[in-house]
């Protein structure tokens, strides 16, 4: 048996979608539908004419717009990447480069520094070398009579005794004595009333004069000789040529005096003598060169 509705009975009313759906979803349409009426009404009211939407062309020409500016921009972000690439391994090959060149560079240094320090050794030892070479220079200047000297020393004056006659006189060889001891004393150059003694130097008598490097000295005779005035006076009393001259000296009677100065002044040796001497060194080297060509094979 079927049922029959109750007339008493009314159907429950349907209610409004605005009701029944959630509030945010309301919210969302009722925005969107006011917001498309609102730009179809402005549209309307600013077209001369019935509008003619073709809403399928529009989206294909900005979907295509769009896909243009995307491949662009695609192909754009390709090129600057082989770009960056590119310029990544220029600046890396560029360093390698640098660092290479600046390791051979300090390498260049090292080397050199080593180089300036050996020459700087060399440098000092030549240095070294020529000091003394040029002091050894002028000691045989001064020796050799090459060269004017200046110093302190003793002086010695010498003369023939009261009313001497030839025989107790004042000689050659007794001058020769003193000159002698002199050097064995330790002086350092000698002169005889202003003539300058070397090793060529002569000492000789000539009738009743004294000739010393060929030219005639006359008493009274002054002997300067540079050297240690502290020890020169000692040293030559201690030798055997100066005990010699003074024993001569004190059996002949001659007036001798000895005083320490502290500045003399001896010219160089004569012109001649030094000549003399570069002449026989040069025949000596010469002797020595042929003798050296004679035994060369």
């Amino acid at each position: 048996m079927a049922d029959v509705p109750d007339p008493a009975v009314r159907p429950a009313p349907q209610l409004p979608a605005r009701v029944t759906l959630p509030l945010l979803t309301l919210i969302t349409q009722q925005s969107l539908d006011e917001d498309y009426l609102h730009v179809a009404e402005r549209r309307a009211a600013t077209s001369p004419g019935p509008a003619r939407i073709r809403p399928h062309r529009t989206a294909a020409v900005v979907v295509a717009v769009f896909g243009v500016l995307v491949t662009t921009a695609a192909v754009q972000t390709s090129r600057n990447a082989s770009v960056n690439d590119a310029s990544r391994a220029t600046l890396i090959s560029q360093i390698t480069a640098r660092r290479d060149s600046v390791s051979r560079l300090q390498d260049g240094i090292v080397a050199q520094r080593e180089r300036n320090t050996r020459l700087q050794d060399t440098l000092a030892r030549t240095t070294s070398a020529e000091q003394s070479a040029i002091t050894r220079m002028r000691r045989l200047e001064v020796r050799t009579g090459f060269v004017p000297v200046r110093g302190e020393g003793v002086r010695i004056t010498i003369d023939d005794p009261p009313g001497a006659d030839g025989t107790e006189a004042v000689r050659d060889e007794d001058l020769a004595l003193l000159v002698d001891g002199l050097w064995q004393a330790g002086a350092e150059a000698i002169s005889i009333n202003g003539q300058r003694l070397t090793a060529l130097s002569a000492i000789r008598n000539a009738s009743i004069a004294i000739h010393v490097n060929s030219r005639p000295i006359s008493p009274p005779y002054t002997v300067l000789a540079i050297g240690d005035t502290r020890t020169l006076q000692a040293n030559l009393l201690d030798t055997t040529h100066g005990l010699a001259f003074f024993d001569v000296a004190q059996q002949l009677g001659f007036v001798y005096e000895l005083h320490n100065e502290d500045t003399l002044s001896l010219p160089a040796a004569p012109e001649r003598l030094l000549r003399l001497r570069a002449a026989k060194a040069g025949t000596a080297a010469d002797q020595n060169n042929h003798v050296d060509e004679e035994n060369t094979p």
